[in-house]
């Protein structure tokens, strides 16, 4: 004990005074460090999003399919990931000379030769909000969609459609540079360029592939064809209210004070879609609707994500509120139309993502009306619906002529589940109801 307690002794006085100290970081290191951190942590709760699409589907339709969502949902964003990795990072923030299109970091060829760390950081939170878009397609198409057609448009979706309109926006955040975002463009956080784009892409998807068999009648009546798990689907919407924190928050890209007013908005947003979607359908059709109460909740968060960085919290509580009314007037809107959207998908991301985007323009920072800044958002509206739901129709008319898209009527009836996996997701219990 004593040669020890000797040599403690001796290294303390003869050793430099700095021997133990450890090196501290500077004050932009540890931001740096924090930044990193606070991005990651908000792509992996954006990543846990896939889990509150995945329940929203599956409760919102029937039992029949519930395996086949699970697997929709888990492929998306598999092939999402090497698309976004090989094709579409490189289109949406490559170098781009015109603003329409970027040009290289394929495959990051481009991109690491200089050994970026932060390229690994925003290449992962991107690449969560690239998926969000493809999976928004599911549940529009939910229960007749053959699952090789499915994987074919995911791909298409999260390579080349995403991407494009994402560069116009926010190419710039990167090595890039878009057009809309030169002209003003405020999408903070995705209303048009995730939710929107998203949207648009159901609606085409929709339309081509048809509505369930018995979903509208001879005479033009809308029959409804109910979810099997109400609990499933609010356990979906409570998953996605918390990701979404990281997907608004998180798009600061930076830990700094932003993120407080940020989620504030988000969560004042998301309560009021959720209260007067509720009351809109208890006026319209007399009760307190589960799934559109749930639906609104969606809507608020919808109708938030453009402008939560700059809107003050009494606008979010406004823009929160016309987004929950929306979003019931604009599903029976689609109904009506015969478009069979089973979980509201259209109506949510595309038709309140055009609210959003909009409402982050009305009510920018407290400013007041901006012809100007009006003007931008409705050209960023329009250039989402005129690139996006031309280029996914023709890709779904593709698909379906050359692949197939639709399943026939039998294996609708008797559930994507067997005749797409041979697999049941309750086995214990009956699921497809006799005639």
């Amino acid at each position: 004990m004593r040669p020890i307690l000797f040599l403690s002794l001796l290294a303390f006085f003869v050793l430099p005074a700095n021997t133990f100290a450890e090196e501290i970081p500077s004050a932009p290191d540890v931001q740096d460090h924090l930044n990193f951190v606070w991005t990651l942590m908000a792509a992996f709760l954006v990543f846990f999003m896939q889990a509150g699409f995945a329940m929203v589907e599956v409760g919102f339709t029937r039992a029949k399919n519930a395996s086949n969502i699970i697997m929709k949902n888990l492929m998306d964003f598999c092939i999402g990931a090497l698309a976004f990795w090989a094709v579409g990072f490189g289109i949406m923030f490559g170098a781009s000379r015109t603003g329409w299109l970027g040009t290289d970091g394929f495959f990051f060829s481009d991109f690491i030769k200089d050994v970026d760390p932060w390229l690994y950081a925003f290449w992962m939170f991107q690449v969560v909000f690239a998926a969000t878009a493809a999976t928004i397609i599911s549940g529009a198409m939910a229960e007749r969609t053959r699952f090789i057609g499915y994987l074919f448009y995911s791909l298409v979706m999260s390579a080349f459609v995403y991407p494009v309109f994402g560069g116009w926006a926010w190419g710039g955040l990167y090595h890039g540079g878009g057009w809309l975002e030169k002209l003003g463009f405020i999408d903070f956080a995705g209303s048009t360029v995730v939710h929107s784009v998203g949207g648009w892409a159901a609606l085409a998807g929709a339309i081509v592939v048809g509505p369930r068999t018995g979903k509208f009648t001879s005479g033009g009546e809308v029959k409804p064809i109910p979810g099997h798990s109400l609990p499933l689907a609010a356990l979906g919407v409570f998953i996605l209210w918390f990701g979404w924190y990281g997907f608004n928050a998180g798009s600061t890209t930076a830990g700094n004070k932003d993120i407080a007013v940020i989620a504030v908005n988000t969560t004042l947003s998301a309560a009021t879609g959720a209260l007067f979607a509720m009351i809109t359908a208890w006026v319209r059709y007399g009760i307190p609707d589960v799934g559109i109460t749930l639906n609104g909740a969606l809507a608020g968060l919808v109708g938030i994500t453009a402008g939560c960085a700059n809107m003050a919290p009494a606008f979010a509580v406004v823009s929160g509120a016309v987004a929950g009314i929306l979003v019931v007037f604009s599903i029976a809107f689609f109904e009506r139309r015969k478009v069979d959207d089973p979980v509201g998908a259209i109506s949510v991301h595309g038709v309140c993502g055009v609210w959003g985007t909009l409402a982050a323009g009305l009510f920018h920072g407290g400013e007041g009306f901006s012809a100007k800044i009006i003007g931008v958002q409705l050209l960023g509206i329009t250039a989402c619906f005129l690139w996006v739901f031309p280029a996914m129709y023709f890709t779904f008319k593709l698909i379906h002529r050359f692949v197939g898209l639709r399943v026939s009527v039998e294996d609708e009836y008797n559930g994507l589940d067997f005749s797409e996996h041979g697999a049941t997701s309750y086995p214990d219990f009956p699921v497809t109801s006799t005639h």
